[in-house]
């Protein structure tokens, strides 16, 4: 039997080296967090490669400035690669990516050159139309981005069926007026803000939309003749919807210069109107044509020429009723409506090719042409 005093003793001691061994660890460990903060305290906060060390051992990483313009996507010279790298890359990501339409490009160059001509007789003046860029955009992101105030003109195209949109900006609607109206040359033109735009002023730029629908129609024709109808004239985006906005679209935008007068014009189609010429607008120039491989096709005409196919002889077709085909037994006869000098119509599958009569030759049932049914059938016509 165990001593009572004993076991107390022994209970004591324990005790007391665990708070021993407690205390050394809370000391050892007070001490190395000290000396882990005296060493960022002296490095300022920063490692030798640019890394700011956290009490645990964990780096909270510095990036440099070449890493920086990686991320954000700029090149050595501070020029912005926003389509392919960096940020903008994910944030273009959701923009309309569609595929190039490289005629449209020579259908957009017969346009400024038609424009320049037709601006010029319109105005009297010495007028300079180019071409800034083609791009494609969402058409409701195209809606929100049109500064106002502006003037937006609707129109459909006849032979595609569907519409698009012609924007022309304050500066363009006022030098217009002002040169239509015999404004001084030199003088900038009179802007009034906080008025909606007259009626003189409406119908001046009608009549300038008139002309660049005709001048879009016949820059068409080589491709596809269509007819470009002015719909209407609106002011507010929000009445000039003419496809949803998620729908992609074409946006080529239009300087023109007029020596110190001008504007922009901004010429928007969905994709949707281009779709059924968008086998033309993918050539690379006008009526291209695939090269040919002759030799592929003499091969193929001699296979088709040597195919065998499977010509059947009818005699005559009756119609009869499916009860009278299910009583049908053995013995049974079918009157063909035919008689042994009558012709046989000779098919390929369900079409007629030639009319002959049956007859015999060395022991075999024969049937002599005399007509093509195929040929007949299409002088007929």
């Amino acid at each position: 039997m165990a001593d009572p005093e004993t076991d107390e003793t022994d209970q004591d001691a324990l005790a007391a080296q665990w708070e021993a061994e407690a205390a050394a660890a809370e000391d050892g460990d007070q001490d190395a967090m000290a000396d882990e903060w005296a060493a960022m305290m002296d490095d300022d906060g920063e490692g030798d490669d640019g890394a700011v060390t956290l009490p645990g051992g964990t780096s909270n990483r510095v990036l440099n400035q070449d890493e920086i313009d990686s991320l954000l996507g700029f090149d050595g010279s501070g020029a912005g690669d926003a389509d392919n790298t960096g940020i903008m890359a994910l944030v273009n990501s959701a923009m309309v990516n569609y595929e190039r339409l490289p005629m449209l490009e020579v259908v957009f160059d017969r346009l400024v050159r038609m424009m320049s001509t037709s601006l010029r007789n319109f105005t009297s003046d010495n007028v300079e139309v180019s071409l800034d860029q083609i791009t494609s955009i969402r058409f409701g992101d195209y809606l929100n981005s049109i500064p106002l105030p502006a003037m937006l003109s609707v129109f459909k195209a006849e032979e595609w069926d569907n519409y698009g949109l012609l924007v022309v900006d304050s500066a363009m609607i006022y030098s217009i007026v002002d040169v239509l109206l015999g404004g001084r040359r030199g003088t900038a033109a009179m802007r009034i803000e906080g008025r909606p735009y007259t009626t003189i002023e409406r119908n001046l730029v009608e009549r300038l939309v008139h002309v660049v629908l005709a001048d879009l129609s016949a820059a068409f024709d080589p491709l596809s003749p269509v007819t470009f109808r002015f719909d209407r004239l609106e002011t507010n985006p929000r009445f000039a919807t003419i496809v949803r906005p998620g729908n992609a679209a074409m946006l080529a935008k239009l300087r023109i210069d007029m020596e110190d007068r001008g504007g922009r014009l901004e010429l928007m189609i969905p994709y949707a109107t281009l779709e059924p010429v968008r086998e033309l607008l993918l050539q690379m120039f006008m009526g291209e044509k695939f090269g040919r491989d002759s030799i592929w096709e003499n091969h193929l005409a001699t296979q088709l020429w040597q195919t065998d196919v499977t010509i059947s002889a009818v005699l005559d077709e009756v119609m009869l009723s499916l009860r009278d085909v299910i009583n049908w037994k053995v013995g049974s006869r079918i009157m063909l409506n035919t008689q042994p000098e009558g012709l046989v119509d000779l098919r390929c599958g369900d079409q007629s090719m030639f009319n002959g009569r049956m007859g015999r030759k060395k022991g075999n049932i024969a049937v002599l042409i005399e007509r093509d049914t195929q040929h007949q059938e299409e002088r007929t016509l």
